[in-house]
């Protein structure tokens, strides 16, 4: 599909070639096989900084481009889903803008909450890539087929995950998997073609974030 774009002409089989030279044959043949993308929120899908006002937490912020990998991902069939230790109606509303497959929050028990997506989802843990930046994420970590972090992860976190992004949480961590896993499969011209395709534009009610006038 990917051909009939004069603006990307790479065929999937280049995206793969491309994709085993930046991560070595076994490690790109992993992130080919993912199904199932699990994030946590603060340190992922954010930075981590957490800003509070009078009436209790008010601003986190998220990365665009993160969010246009999630759409992508969605059009070729990729499930995603959230789990984090804190609740947050911010990290619920952006999920439920991007359509997320489970949104697990106030989860300290991760082991069990993953558990839970696995059996919603229907993917097996094996086919799942699981996003997570400090202590409390290590027993889903090591539960998942791949385990990814960022930078600012902790040396313990680390040194427990087949791929450290380079971009920071927040700052585009999310979109540098999601890419990978794209391109891994062969799947990123065909996600690039979807999402031009009329059926797969945001409706009204996805565009969310501005304060309705």
């Amino acid at each position: 599909m990917s051909g009939a774009l004069p603006w990307y002409d790479r065929t999937p089989a280049q995206e793969k070639a491309a994709a085993r030279d930046l991560l070595g044959p076994d490690l790109s043949a992993l992130f080919g096989s993912i199904k199932l993308v699990v994030l946590d929120a603060d340190g992922i899908m954010t930075t981590g900084a957490i800003s509070y006002g009078p009436g209790g937490e008010a601003l986190k912020e998220f990365n665009s481009r993160d969010g246009l990998g999630l759409v992508l991902a969605r059009t070729v069939g990729l499930k995603c889903a959230v789990l984090t230790g804190r609740n947050s109606e911010i990290v619920a509303r952006r999920c439920r803008e991007l359509r997320f497959d489970s949104i697990k929050l106030g989860r300290f028990d991760k082991g069990d909450a993953l558990a839970e997506i696995l059996a919603e989802t229907g993917v097996q843990a094996a086919e799942t890539l699981y996003m997570g930046d400090d202590l409390i994420d290590l027993p889903v970590l090591h539960a998942v087929g791949l385990p990814a972090t960022v930078p600012e992860a902790p040396a313990e976190v680390r040194e427990r995950c087949r791929y450290v992004t380079t971009a920071g949480g927040g700052r585009g961590a999310v979109r540098e998997v999601l890419d990978l896993i794209l391109k891994a499969s062969g799947l990123f011209g065909e996600s690039l073609a979807r999402i031009g395709q009329e059926a797969w534009h945001p409706r009204r009610e996805d565009l969310s974030s501005d304060e309705k006038g």
